[in-house]
């Protein structure tokens, strides 16, 4: 599980470390957001190659009047990084952040592509009940929000994760809102959502610990774990990294690329904060996406 919402535990960040786990090298930082705003490119849909298994689940669209999202429940254990050796720098993209309620980050997004540009992706067991208590700070560290607090007003999750919490289904669309004229995706740039992609990959990871006030970004290798599961050992992503977007093809520049994977799925993300898990991305979240692009 990667949220806690009680925090009854302080997870601090330990120093950064790589580690080699499983046969995927990984290597884990604590990052600086990077600073520059940059602008969002590609094509408006998401890439969606032919075949997949689509497993017609459905989908649910909740505005903030009524119960759709809130922070959501159980801790997991912490871990302990193995390695004192030193990665290269790591810088996390200004258009992933940290979700917000009560005062307290909970859970990891990212700002996906969107014809409206309005649009997050996280794990659909961070979102359950009222969206009115929601917030996102792109870019977020160190008690700053360079981008600004924009206010969750919808969650779009699939009908199957509502009824049954199939973990296949982890994952969720939110729509945010602030007052102005700027789209969120003109200042942070944006993910494209990549559909069908395969099981092995070479990801950034990102997500914020709870009891942190930076995230923490790892290099890693994706392995498929289960027929709609994909795994990638990276260490030091404890509580509060649920949602946390799996990138490939990160451009150096801007920080965004392709986002295949969110920190969920299997055991809510996993038993340890050294192997994360991920629903895998296939017809399903792209008939999900659909729905939320409407």
């Amino acid at each position: 599980m990667r949220v806690n919402v009680s925090r009854t535990a302080l997870i601090v960040c330990a120093a950064a470390a790589i580690v080699a786990t499983g046969g995927a090298n990984a290597v884990v930082d604590t990052a600086d957001v990077a600073g520059p705003a940059v602008q969002p490119s590609g094509a408006g849909t998401p890439a969606v190659s032919t075949g997949g298994d689509a497993r017609g689940t459905g989908t649910s669209t909740s505005s903030s009047s009524t119960p759709a999202v809130s922070a959501g429940d159980a801790s997991r254990g912490t871990g302990t990084n193995t390695s004192s050796s030193t990665p290269a720098a790591a810088t996390a993209s200004p258009a992933v952040g940290a979700l917000f309620s009560g005062g307290n980050h909970f859970c990891s997004a990212s700002v996906v592509h969107s014809p409206a540009g309005d649009l997050l992706l996280t794990a659909a067991h961070c979102v359950s009940g009222d969206v009115s208590g929601i917030t996102f700070k792109p870019g977020y560290h160190d008690g700053i929000a360079p981008y600004g607090t924009w206010q969750v007003t919808a969650a779009i999750v699939a009908d199957g994760w509502k009824s049954s919490s199939d973990q296949d289904l982890d994952f969720a669309f939110l729509k945010v809102a602030q007052p102005g004229s700027a789209s969120l995706e003109s200042l942070t740039g944006a993910n494209q959502l990549g559909v069908n992609q395969g099981f092995s990959h070479t990801i950034t990871l990102t997500g914020y610990p709870d009891g942190t006030e930076q995230p923490v970004v790892c290099t890693g290798t994706t392995t498929q774990s289960d027929t709609y599961q994909q795994r990638v050992a990276c260490p030091g992503f404890p509580d509060g990294t649920s949602g946390g977007p799996w990138v490939v093809n990160q451009d150096p520049t801007t920080g965004t690329g392709t986002v295949i994977g969110t920190i969920g799925g299997y055991q809510t993300g996993g038993a340890t904060p050294d192997v994360s898990y991920s629903a895998y991305f296939d017809d399903d979240i792209a008939q999900l996406y659909n729905s939320a692009i409407r």
